[in-house]
């Protein structure tokens, strides 16, 4: 094997831990922001809600579908924020996922 085989495959195995790392953190932000949610909705179901959420996101790719998951059933539950808002919380809970898995929580 050649040295850029080695570099080659090296590449290869940090870019799969990088993903698989990021889904990781995906899906805790997602959890996250289902507490937050159920919390400002008053639910007393939270850990189902927020598995819920996490399960929203297998329905397409990207974070639209958690977004207007959320951000419909605090619309509907008459909790009054914005799109906007529920986008920065989930900006804000991704570093904070991020974080979480870097330091081992």
């Amino acid at each position: 094997m050649t040295t850029f085989d080695n570099r080659e495959q090296g590449f290869e195995k940090k870019f799969a831990m990088d993903e698989e790392s990021e889904f990781k953190a995906t899906a805790r932000r997602n959890r996250l922001l289902g507490e937050w949610a159920a919390g400002l909705m008053g639910l007393e179901t939270v850990a189902e809600y927020a598995r819920a959420v996490v399960k929203s996101d297998f329905e397409q790719p990207g974070d639209e579908d958690v977004l207007r998951k959320v951000f419909g059933d605090l619309k509907g539950a008459g909790v009054a924020v914005s799109e906007g808002d529920v986008r920065m919380k989930m900006d804000e809970l991704l570093a904070q996922a991020r974080e979480q898995l870097k330091s081992g929580n």
